[in-house]
C-alpha cells in the first residue's frame, strides 16, 4: 500500500498512476473537498508545452507533449491550439516569442479572423500553436478524484496525512529545501458579448495577458509576470493590468462581470522545473509552478514506476532469502 500525503494536483496525479497499475492507493486530504486548498485551483489549464518554451527548458516540452492524451482519459480537453497576438507597437514581443519557440505557424490577419472571428481586423499578425490544447482545471481536479477512486484508490476528505506516508505531495507545506513560493494572480470574468474558442496569449513587454475559455461565456485570465512571495489578495494595481489587458484584447470585455478574482503560492524550484526527490525516508513531488497539469501526468508515471520498481525489486530479494 502506497499513502500520499495531499489530495491536489501531484498527489492524485501520483494516485493515479499508482492505481492504474494495480497498487493500493491512499490519499489524505486534510480538505473536506478536494481542490478547494489546493493552489491548482487558480490555473490556465493550458496544455502549451511549445508555448511555455518561451521562458522554460526544453524539457517541458519533452515532458508535456503527452499531458493533452494522458488528460483526455480523464476529464474534457480542448484541442484548439493557442493563438498568440500583439498589438502594432509590440510587434517585436511577437518576433521574439517566434524566435524562442517552435510548434507555430505564423498566421495574418485573416487567418485570426478565421480562426476567432471576434478578433477580426484587431490583430495584423500573430503565431498559432495547432498542437496545444486546454482544460478546465476545477473539473479537472474532481475528475481525476474520481478516476483514482474508480481504479480502487481511496481518498481520506478531511484527514490529516500521518508523519511515515510515502509520498509527500503538500506543495508549499512541504519541508524540501530549495523550494520557494512563487505568486500568481487570476480572475475569471463574464462576457457572453465575446465568443473565444481557444486559449489567447497577448504579448506586452511588462505583463503578457493570456485568456482561457470556460463554459457559458466565461474567460479565466492571468499573467506570466504577476509573482511575488505575498499571501495577500490580488492587489488592485495587478487586477487592474489583467483587466487593461482584456480590453485590449477585445474592448467588450469593459462591460465583463467579474466573477472571481484570487492569488495563489506556487511551490517553485530555481530552476522552475518539478522535481521527484527523497528525503528523510518519503518521496516527493513538488515544484510543479506554472507547468502543473502539463507536467503533473510525466512527473507521476515516472514516480509510480520507481516505486513500484522498487517494491518488485523487495519482493524479489524476500523470495530469494525465504
Amino acid at each position: 500500500m502506497f499513502q500520499i500525503a495531499g489530495a491536489g494536483l501531484a498527489g492524485l496525479a501520483c494516485g493515479y498512476e499508482l492505481a492504474r497499475r494495480g497498487a493500493r492507493v491512499v490519499i489524505y486530504e486534510a480538505a473536506q473537498t478536494v481542490g478547494t486548498k489546493s493552489v491548482a485551483r487558480f490555473a490556465g489549464g493550458m496544455l502549451a508545452p511549445w508555448c511555455e518554451r518561451e521562458s522554460a527548458e526544453e524539457d517541458v516540452i519533452r515532458l508535456g507533449a503527452g499531458s493533452a492524451d494522458w488528460w483526455s482519459d480523464i476529464t474534457p480537453v480542448e484541442r484548439r491550439g493557442t493563438l498568440v497576438v500583439a498589438t502594432g507597437r509590440d510587434q517585436a514581443e511577437l518576433t521574439r516569442f517566434a524566435q524562442r519557440t517552435s510548434g507555430h505557424r505564423s498566421v495574418s490577419a485573416g487567418d485570426i479572423a478565421a480562426l476567432e472571428p471576434d478578433l477580426e481586423s484587431r490583430f495584423q499578425r500573430g503565431l498559432f500553436f495547432e498542437n496545444e490544447a486546454h482544460l478546465d482545471p476545477r473539473r479537472a481536479l474532481c475528475d481525476l478524484a474520481d478516476a483514482v477512486e474508480a481504479l480502487g484508490g481511496e481518498i481520506r476528505r478531511g484527514e490529516n496525512a500521518p508523519d511515515d506516508v510515502d509520498i509527500d505531495c503538500t506543495g508549499m507545506a512541504a519541508d524540501i529545501s530549495g523550494l520557494r513560493p512563487v505568486r500568481g494572480e487570476m480572475a475569471i470574468l463574464c462576457c457572453p458579448e465575446v465568443t473565444l474558442s481557444r486559449t489567447v496569449r497577448l504579448l506586452h513587454p511588462r505583463i503578457p495577458l493570456y485568456l482561457v475559455p470556460r463554459a457559458d461565456g466565461h474567460y479565466m485570465i492571468g499573467a506570466t509576470m504577476i509573482e511575488s512571495s505575498s499571501t495577500r489578495a490580488a492587489t488592485l494595481r495587478s487586477l487592474s493590468e489583467l483587466f487593461s489587458a482584456a480590453f485590449t484584447l477585445h474592448p467588450a470585455f469593459a462591460e465583463a462581470a467579474i466573477v472571481e478574482t484570487g492569488a495563489g503560492l506556487r511551490p517553485a524550484f530555481a530552476d522552475n522545473l518539478p522535481r521527484v526527490t527523497h528525503v528523510q525516508g518519503k518521496w516527493h513531488l513538488n515544484g510543479l509552478y506554472r507547468h502543473g497539469f502539463l507536467l503533473a501526468p510525466a512527473m507521476a508515471k515516472s514516480l509510480a514506476q520507481k516505486l513500484l520498481s522498487e517494491t518488485d525489486h523487495e519482493n524479489h530479494r524476500e523470495r530469494r532469502t525465504a
